[in-house]
């Protein structure tokens, strides 16, 4: 049986996602937060709609942090332009996250307004999320 042929180079393409995350993992500057669950590129205006939709709920109380930010670029062609004559401008630019990682934080809202919010804005993801709560978290 042949064996595919091993070559030395590898071509640099979109890549793939594989794994859990290693870093932002945990909960560090608030109470609550919502963790991806699947692997995928987040783009800057899904983020901010996520952003919105949260503090919207939040009235302005309490505060968020945003653990991700979108700093890959993606490039894409005009419509209907023909083959070769170098790559794409870029188009957007996205974030990429791993199952585990956590993409909002809050603190300083009551767990039910917290919880709602973060439903909101996890509606504007195209992941699946969980919502978490600090070990130690005690309401008042």
């Amino acid at each position: 049986m042949l064996q595919p042929r091993k070559t030395k180079f590898r071509k640099m393409q979109k890549g793939r996602m594989k794994g859990n995350a290693q870093r932002g993992h945990q909960l560090s500057f608030g109470a609550f937060g919502i963790k991806t669950m699947e692997e995928a590129w987040i783009t800057g205006r899904q983020i901010e709609a996520a952003r919105q939709a949260i503090t919207r709920k939040m009235k302005r109380q309490g505060q968020l942090w945003i653990r991700i930010f979108p700093d890959k670029p993606v490039t894409k062609k005009p419509a209907e332009v023909r083959m070769g004559k170098g790559k794409g401008a870029p188009e957007l630019f996205v974030a990429r996250v791993s199952p585990g990682r956590l993409i909002f934080e809050s603190a300083g809202v009551n767990l039910a307004t917290a919880k709602e919010s973060m439903r909101l804005g996890a509606q504007k993801l195209p992941v699946k999320t969980k919502f978490v709560v600090r070990r130690d978290y005690v309401e008042a």
